[in-house]
């Protein structure tokens, strides 16, 4: 079969207006696919050269592919299940920033380039004071990233209009914000003077994003199979969900420099991109948390498959829209709408999101993701939301065991043993009160400060409320309960 890199293509060679830190999935199968339908319809007219920020693994297949390759959107659009297969042009170049030190630092040089787009990782935005200017390159992300602004402030001489605009998707808070505190650190770490440190405040802009879009990656189990549906073989085929949203916090003369939206892209511009990450948070990953460990118990695998048992599902509706929504700022048409394509998302047939996968870490997730919506609930309508507080309920069933083996607790669906994974100290709680009646085990997981900043006890009414749903969950099974507060 012909592979991707010998076909013909259309590839048209533009100016390099972005340096990319990573080659990894989700900036392939987000990032270049959104330049790329720019770059066709006239709206940007740049491409990118891709970096490697790590130095293990390597580049050939992109070489080998002409640094093309496909990107497979795969879910419901419009009501209905498509696939929709497009072949990326916009990334020029790939280069190693260990084996091709100097040429990866050339790129600085670049009079044409205007944007840094980086996903290292949530670890990757560190700021490392054992890391060194002398070493080609830097260990750290940031440390790599000062050097090579400082390096384009030298070849520059400290112009105003040479400096770039750093777009940072890792998912971290404020991830722009913390990204230039790094990069200030190391300015004062290394010794780079105060032009470069004001010139750096004064001509670069660094942007706190949000990105949404699930990205599966390459479907290694059956490459063959994909290969003989495109018609050619392509080592770096994408894998991905339709949805996809990009919140840039930056000034608004940004947006005439990347006009993304411009080409029907679903990017957003704004000057606080904190409302949006707490829709994302509080609906999407609230949405996860709340549900799945109920509907585990309830003998479900999959998130598509607890979108068809109507139990969950209601549950689920009940949660985001009765409890969720009304505690946020954002105008609600605009909240129901984007409920809606997460509703729309947790039943894509091309998606197997495992259960247990999500079950990672839940309370931490459950603090994060839905005390927020309690609280703030119980605040505005002064009692509490059914279906989140029965979530905590459900998430004590579902840390029920006695016995922590390989760094896991082992809890137990209808006989057969699942693994139950978070912190040592959560683990080793639930093992050592458990086995407790609902009252006391409850009021001593609630006034767990170290899990949720705060002693739940506190908030009226909720240590009986949840201690009622869980003693229901234990003697009458979690879908009894379950319907009977739905």
């Amino acid at each position: 079969m012909e592979p991707l890199g010998e076909r013909v293509t259309e590839k048209k060679k533009r100016l390099i207006k972005i340096l990319q830190f990573g080659e990894g999935n989700f900036l392939r199968g987000f990032v270049d696919y959104m330049i790329d339908i720019a770059n066709e319809q006239g709206k940007f007219d740049g491409d990118i050269v891709m970096v490697k920020p790590t130095g293990s693994g390597n580049l050939e297949k992109f070489h080998r592919q002409n640094c093309q390759y496909t990107v497979s959107l795969r879910g419901i659009v419009e009501g209905e299940a498509r696939v929709q297969n497009r072949v990326i042009t916009s990334v020029a170049d790939a280069v190693e920033s260990y084996g091709e030190y100097d040429k990866y630092m050339k790129l600085a040089e670049l009079d044409t380039l205007q944007f840094v787009v980086s996903n290292t990782t949530e670890a990757g935005i560190v700021y490392d004071e054992g890391d060194k200017f002398e070493w080609n390159p830097p260990r750290t992300f940031p440390g790599k990233l000062t050097k090579f602004l400082y390096h384009r402030f030298e070849t520059f001489q400290g112009s105003k209009d040479k400096g770039l605009v750093m777009l940072p998707v890792e998912l971290i808070d404020d991830n722009g914000v913390v990204l230039k505190k790094c990069v200030m650190e190391f300015g004062e770490l290394w010794n780079l003077g105060d032009a470069f440190k004001e010139w750096v405040e004064e001509a670069c802009v660094f942007t706190s994003t949000l990105v949404d879009r699930i990205v599966t990656g390459y479907p290694k189990d059956k490459e063959e199979k994909e290969w003989e549906a495109l018609g050619y073989e392509d080592h770096l085929l994408v894998i991905g969900e339709p949805y996809a949203l990009w919140v840039i916090e930056g000034p608004k003369a940004l947006r005439d420099q990347l006009p993304l939206p411009e080409a029907g892209l679903p990017v957003i511009f704004t000057e606080d991109h904190k409302p949006y990450k707490q829709r994302k948070v509080r609906i999407l990953n609230g949405a996860h948390t709340s549900f799945v460990l109920a509907s585990y118990l309830c003998g479900n695998d999959f998130v598509k498959e607890s979108m068809e048992d109507g139990d969950i599902r209601r549950f689920m509706e009940k949660t985001i829209y009765d409890e969720v929504i009304p505690t946020l700022a954002l105008p609600e048409e605009e909240l129901k709408e984007f409920a809606q394509a997460v509703i729309s998302r947790f039943q894509n047939p091309y998606v197997k999101h495992a259960l247990l996968s999500i079950s990672l870490n839940s309370v931490s997730k459950w603090r994060t993701r839905c005390l927020p919506s309690l609280l703030e609930y119980v605040e505005k309508f002064a009692r509490l939301p059914v279906h989140l507080t029965f979530s905590l309920a459900a998430l004590m069933a579902f840390y029920q065991g006695r016995e922590i083996r390989d760094k896991a607790l082992m809890g137990y669906r209808d006989g057969k043993a699942y693994s139950i994974l978070d912190d040592t100290e959560v683990l080793e709680f639930f093992r050592d009160n458990c086995e407790q009646d609902s009252e006391t085990f409850v009021r001593a997981f609630l006034g767990k400060e170290t899990f949720f900043g705060r002693n739940l006890n506190q908030v009226e009414g909720l240590t009986g409320t949840v201690a009622g749903y869980l003693e229901d969950i234990r003697k009458n099974g979690m879908r009894a309960a379950l319907c009977r507060i739905s």
